[in-house]
């Protein structure tokens, strides 16, 4: 079984600058992604998709392929991250290389690591999947939200008699961004993730974490310092 990771790294981002370069404890951001996808050693090829020479230039130095760069029409903050995979997958079909998964690796989830990676594929083999997703448990409850009525009026927000005591909630999961496996053919007809053989890969919190805006990549600055000193004590 062939792999091949895919790095979606556009130039442009209006939540944080140039975010997928910016540096994170002195490595750029889009670094951190390829270096697992390497240390994970499950990929035939780690793809970096970019619509600028400069982001190349930088994932290159690490190790990543990029014989080709994103087209404009996929590079704009309404384009569809699938269509930015399939047409990287017709890219490679065109220089002669073809892949039986894709997985998806997003820049923006620098604390993703090589194990996360291994774990996640350990799954879809064993289960024999088409898809394995990761995610991670939410915070808080979302039976303890609603929307705000007019003037932001609480009425009616929630009931606790009904939805009873926090710890009896349950738990819930969402997707944190970090990892998309998926059997090429599955990416290919535009098929659900999310169908019976899809299968979820659990993250802890701070692995899970996705840098938007300029708090979050704060957040990430802290994180990473707290692991580095936690390894060293």
């Amino acid at each position: 079984m062939r792999n091949i990771a895919i790095i979606p790294a556009r130039s442009g981002s209006k939540g944080l600058k140039d975010k997928n370069i910016k540096l994170l404890g002195g490595k750029h951001l889009l670094g951190y992604t390829v270096e697992a996808a390497f240390q994970a050693g499950v990929f035939d090829c780690v793809h970096v998709s970019t619509d600028s020479e400069q982001y190349a230039q930088i994932a290159k130095a690490y190790g990543a392929d990029v014989p080709f760069l994103r087209e404009e029409g996929l590079a704009t903050d309404s384009a569809d991250t699938w269509d930015v995979l399939r047409a990287a997958v017709r890219h490679y079909e065109e220089l002669g290389r073809s892949f039986d998964t894709v997985t998806l690796l997003q820049p923006t989830s620098p604390l993703r690591d090589a194990a996360d990676i291994c774990r996640a594929f350990e799954i879809f083999h064993d289960r024999q999947a088409d898809s394995v997703i990761s995610v991670c448990e939410v915070e808080h409850s979302p039976r303890l939200c609603n929307t705000l009525g007019t003037n932001n009026s609480m009425q009616d927000f929630i009931d606790i008699q009904i939805i009873g005591r926090r710890q009896d909630l349950g738990v819930y999961y969402r997707l944190n961004g970090a990892i998309y496996i998926q059997k090429t053919e599955i990416l290919m007809r535009r098929q659900t993730l999310y169908g019976e053989k899809s299968y979820a890969y659990i993250m802890d919190k701070i692995h899970s974490l996705d840098i938007d805006d300029a708090f979050d990549f704060f957040m990430a600055e802290a994180a990473l310092d707290w692991m580095v000193k936690s390894t060293q004590e």
